[in-house]
């Protein structure tokens, strides 16, 4: 069997689900490239070394320059904060490799361009990890979407809404700076909303947004501190720069009107990404948090038989299922990384692209840019002003 090596750029939250996917995806699916473990890269030379230990890669490294140079490695994993994508990015196009990436893609438009455009005169193969694509239940809304289940679609709401830093006393972290955040939920949060919304449905063409702030101060993180957990540095404050909640109503190039609400201020709701779509012959209805069920309401059904029915997306000819369980043994969040894991490696053997990619990362951050100015001036912006 070929072989590919990885090198994995990050060892936090992502670093984690991406290294049980890269391990775990030959033991379930029929893979034709055998993925690797070669370079777990990260600053502390300590906690890289656990890390690497704890998920099989077989050596470590603190420099990722040194990294996307080495000739022995095929792919890079880019599962570092946003505003380090694009250097890493490009260095890895430049040097030939190919590329699996974590989102939001990059900053801004203008550089997840320059991502896509090395990747492209690189001839590599590039992919964005907005993972939610790649949910059973998620893949098969489209599948039913393309079947011509919902007709022609009216009306995306989604919302996507989490608290886990409605205390006040939650330290800045990186997600709260827009150095390195570019945005709060707008862009964390909104990123995959949009995704899958241009997924499902299909792109937006302008956009009207209003964002909110609601703590502008936070505690200075203890050194050494985890990064989701509450407390400060003695009482030092330091200043947000984000924003913790943001509201966009959007246009369709199909005609078909959207919402997306997206916060980190949203009591109880844990990792709550939710849409609905309503079109002329059906509609659909999805919860992450759920994530193995969809909800389903066909208006070809008899009148007084119509009402969402839910539908237990575990059986095997279900999107990715057969890898898995036996129906109605369910999978979790992990699986669909290693899903977008298999797809990826099934291009690299194929020398074809994977979805969603750098492009559409482009196109993401063209509509999230876009709220941003909406939401700054106060009027609708058509999408393709962001150039």
């Amino acid at each position: 069997m070929k072989t590919a090596n990885v090198a994995i750029i990050g060892t936090k939250f992502m670093g984690k689900a991406h290294s049980h996917a890269w391990s775990s995806v030959p033991k379930f699916f029929n893979v034709s490239i055998k993925p690797v473990l070669k370079v777990a890269c990260g600053r502390d030379e300590q906690a890289t070394r656990e890390f690497a230990q704890t998920w099989g890669w077989e050596e470590i490294e603190t420099d990722w320059r040194k990294v996307v140079e080495r000739p022995d490695i095929d792919i890079i994993d880019i599962s570092t904060p946003t505003y380090l994508h694009r250097d890493m990015a490009v260095a890895a196009a430049q040097n030939g490799k190919a590329i699996f990436c974590e989102k939001p893609v990059a900053l801004s438009y203008a550089e997840a361009k320059e991502m896509y455009e090395a990747a492209q005169k690189a001839g590599v193969l590039h992919y964005l990890n907005h993972n939610y694509r790649r949910t059973p239940a998620v893949a098969y809304a489209k599948q039913l979407i393309k079947e011509g289940k919902l007709g022609q679609i009216f009306h995306w709401r989604g919302a996507y809404l989490q608290d886990w830093i409605t205390d006040p006393n939650f330290p800045l972290t990186w997600h709260l700076q827009k150095k390195y955040a570019g945005a709060g939920p707008h862009y964390d949060l909104n990123s995959h909303s949009v995704d899958l919304a241009r997924y499902l449905v299909g792109e937006v063409v302008a956009v009207s947004a209003m964002t909110k702030q609601f703590f502008a101060k936070r505690p200075l993180p203890d050194a050494g501190a985890g990064t989701f957990k509450s407390g400060g540095s003695g009482g030092e404050m330091g200043e947000q720069t984000v924003d913790d909640a943001a509201f966009m109503v959007a246009e369709f190039e199909n005609g078909a009107l959207g919402s997306f609400e997206s916060s980190r201020f949203a009591s109880g709701r844990k990792n709550y990404n939710f849409f609905e779509i309503y079109g002329s012959k059906g509609s659909l209805a999805f919860n992450l948090e759920r994530m193995n069920e969809l909800q389903y309401l066909s208006l070809e059904d008899p009148v007084d038989q119509q009402g969402f029915r839910t539908v237990l997306v575990t059986n095997a000819t279900h999107p990715y299922v057969a890898a898995w369980w036996p129906p109605g043994h369910i999978i979790g969040y992990e699986h669909e990384f290693t899903h977008a894991v298999f797809d990826f490696l099934t291009a690299l053997d194929q020398g074809t692209e994977i979805l969603p990619n750098f492009l559409d990362g482009m196109r993401i951050m063209q509509v999230l840019e876009a709220g941003l100015i909406s939401a700054e001036t106060g009027r609708k912006v058509v999408v393709s002003e962001v150039m």
